[in-house]
């Protein structure tokens, strides 16, 4: 099982950062250009959907670029805990195991999301999934850096 760390210092409320993580479409944009991840147009945000712990919300397709299907996810949510963060186990293409645990959390710079991801490869793809976990997660706190930026600009 590999475990995986990542966090980020943004320089936003965490009402803000909770609209950003919470929201489908706010969400998404974190994987771009990479991947493009669907959803049904119903799954506007985390506030407007049912959790059930063990079954999954919607299948999502993966694109690399939006242009070539890689694979599919069962987004499962285990736990959301507004304000505060989410769990997510999902099912998915190219992994045995998939947790996503991502919290905020307020301090004297604004707000400390954290990213931890356990992930259990199949055999002999510890190093490729390892590699793509890590850059993938480091693109999408460059985003949310690059978006808490932004919006200091514009406030």
């Amino acid at each position: 099982m590999l475990t995986l760390r990542f966090a980020t210092q943004l320089d936003a409320s965490p009402e803000t950062v909770w609209q950003w993580i919470s929201h489908a479409d706010t969400l998404r944009q974190e994987f771009l250009p990479w991947l493009h991840l669907s959803a049904p147009a119903e799954v506007e945000s985390l506030a407007n959907v049912d959790i059930n712990p063990e079954q999954p919300l919607f299948t999502s397709w993966i694109w690399l670029f939006g242009l070539l299907p890689i694979g599919r996810s069962q987004v499962t949510l285990k736990q959301v805990t507004e304000g505060i963060g989410f769990i997510e186990e999902s099912p998915m293409t190219g992994v045995r195991f998939w947790r996503h645990e991502r919290r905020i959390k307020a301090n004297a710079g604004g707000t400390l999301l954290t990213d931890e991801v356990q992930v259990l490869p199949y055999p002999f793809a510890s190093i490729r999934t390892r590699w793509l976990v890590n850059a993938l997660f480091k693109h999408r706190h460059r985003v949310l850096s690059q978006r808490a930026h932004s919006s200091l600009v514009t406030e």
